[in-house]
């Protein structure tokens, strides 16, 4: 989620908005399947959040595809291990053996207050294949794509413009067919999160203003899609469905697309304090994205009454996504001055 490059404010941004989706994702997580067991109003409110903010992973990718794809720096495999992939596979060792801890402490997802040992074990056990929390499944996508960047660089530093649009063209068309569940043989995540990377180098390596109009009628297309779309399934079905809400699909990407051309475009503007603020949760949002389901536990809970205490979830979700956002960053700010915690926290 990070590079060791000079900042470049709009990535920067980018960074910002992709970690308040992913708090708010997981604040709202609770409701989405309590379609008719709450009211309506309170199950739009998170429905309807969820379904507008699910192009924070793919966001985090393309900047990740945008600034290691772009370096033109000779590639040198122990500097690569060492300093890019390092950074991203310790952290992700380090919190999958806490919250295999933490695990032991919860029954049914709630805080039960007694440890079991067997059961953290269990969960360690099983993290080869099962991620130990809801949140740390991005890692089991996200370092393979490290694996795939070096392989990447040759072949864009020497591909014509034709040949990049056309494997961008073909990855829309998985991303369409896995989005209607068409064919299985090639719609593997290795491939389609692929396409994130080089849709990001792509995006920044040219002048996108052209096109701006056509990003920002595609995308608003999608998330009206996305939102109306997630309201009349749950109507028409009477249960929650997920059918707008995958990271590899066509809308998601169309919506991740416009909103990285729109930070191109336009996050120069932001000055004083609040580049200030985006600038400091960018720097740390590797730590937040890891340590906020930490803070998540006792609000999640229903029975704690947090989201009650906002009265209605259209303002509980919002006001909790900031709380837990500020929580997870000093938290993060507060670790990385510790000599042997730095690095959990990169």
């Amino acid at each position: 989620m990070q590079a060791s490059r000079p900042s470049i404010f709009y990535i920067d941004f980018l960074r910002f908005i992709a970690a308040i989706a992913v708090v708010s994702i997981h604040v709202l997580g609770p409701f989405r399947y309590l379609y008719g067991d709450i009211p309506d109003i309170e199950w739009l409110a998170a429905a309807g959040t969820n379904s507008v903010t699910r192009w924070a992973v793919p966001v985090f990718m393309m900047i990740s595809g945008a600034l290691l794809l772009s370096s033109n720096k000779v590639f040198e495999w122990r500097y690569y291990l060492t300093k890019r992939v390092s950074k991203v596979v310790i952290p992700f060792i380090a919190w999958t053996i806490i919250y295999a801890l933490v695990g032991g402490f919860m029954l049914d997802g709630i805080y039960s207050g007694d440890w079991q040992s067997d059961k953290a074990l269990a969960i360690l056990t099983s993290s080869p294949t099962e991620p130990v929390w809801y949140h740390l499944w991005f890692f089991y996508d996200f370092i393979p794509l490290y694996f795939v960047i070096p392989f990447l660089l040759p072949l864009l530093k020497q591909a014509k413009p034709d040949h990049i649009k056309l494997a961008l063209a073909c990855w829309l068309v998985l991303l369409t067919m896995h989005w209607f569940k068409v064919g299985d043989v090639l719609q593997q995540n290795l491939v389609l999160y692929s396409g994130y990377l080089v849709s990001g180098w792509y995006l920044f390596n040219r002048d996108n203003r052209p096109q701006l109009t056509l990003w920002i009628m595609a995308g608003v297309a999608m998330l009206f899609l996305n939102f109306i779309g997630t309201w009349y399934l749950a109507l028409d079905e009477g249960r929650y469905r997920s059918l707008f809400m995958g990271y590899k699909t066509l809308n998601t990407a169309v919506i991740a697309g416009m909103l990285f051309v729109l930070a191109q475009t336009y996050a120069e503007r932001i000055q004083g304090k609040c580049r200030a603020l985006v600038t400091l949760i960018s720097t740390y949002s590797l730590g937040i994205y890891l340590i906020h389901p930490l803070w998540l536990i006792p609000v999640r809970n229903l029975s704690n009454g947090y989201y009650d205490a906002f009265m209605t979830n259209w303002i509980a979700i919002p006001m909790l996504t900031i709380i837990a956002l500020v929580l997870s960053l000093f938290t993060t700010m507060l670790l990385v001055k510790i000599p042997l915690l730095k690095r959990l926290v990169p």
